[in-house]
């Protein structure tokens, strides 16, 4: 999910770059939606571990 972040973020920094603004700023919104999810799923797994452990 990481990477699908990433790659949306190069797709709008290209995006910008060649003067798209609205696909660069769609591409932005979704990078960051998706390295939000990625940073709540991650706390999330890292919370089990520490529940599970005995």
């Amino acid at each position: 999910m990481l990477y699908y972040a990433v790659v949306f973020f190069v797709v709008a920094l290209i995006a910008g770059i060649l003067g798209f603004g609205g696909i660069a700023g769609a591409s932005a919104s979704i990078a960051q939606f998706l390295f939000f999810l990625f940073l709540v799923l991650f706390v999330i797994s890292l919370v089990m571990q520490v529940v599970r452990r005995p």
